[in-house]
């Protein structure tokens, strides 16, 4: 399981990571831990990769991928608006990420997986609309 968090900015552009690990961008987040719940493991995340502190709201989308032998399920929760201050306060762990942006939707598929793209487009029908979502994707 992994569970992570989408954020937005002033103008409604998302924020999007960069892990050193990985080809392509996503949402901060990662691995649920043994004995840890997706929220607490969304919160633990969020303040890890990019140094905050920050309440988190509702869930948004449970996806199924098939990564791994068995599948993988992802907790995407609502991060909100952050504030000028707040994003002032970014601080990237550098073994994790390389940078982030704030970038328009249309703008940010550039940098995601065709199945990341399927999923932010879920997260955001599903921020706009206020219901939660439950959706099966290929290899993220």
């Amino acid at each position: 399981m992994s569970s992570g968090a989408v954020f937005f900015d002033d103008d409604d552009r998302v924020l999007l990571v960069d892990p050193t690990y990985k080809k392509y961008w996503n949402l901060p987040g990662g691995g649920v831990d043994a004995g840890e719940t997706p929220r607490a493991a969304c919160v633990r995340e969020v303040r890890e990769e990019l140094g905050l502190d920050v309440s988190i709201g509702p869930l948004l989308v449970v996806a199924w991928t098939a990564d791994g032998p068995d599948g993988k399920l992802f907790f995407v929760f609502d991060g909100g608006v952050l504030p000028p201050e707040q994003r002032a306060a970014i601080v990237l762990d550098p073994g994790e990420l390389a940078e982030y942006a704030f970038l328009p939707p249309e703008r940010a598929r550039w940098r995601l997986s065709e199945p990341q793209w399927a999923l932010m487009v879920e997260v955001l029908a599903a921020r706009a609309d206020g219901v939660t979502r439950y959706v099966e994707l290929g290899q993220v």
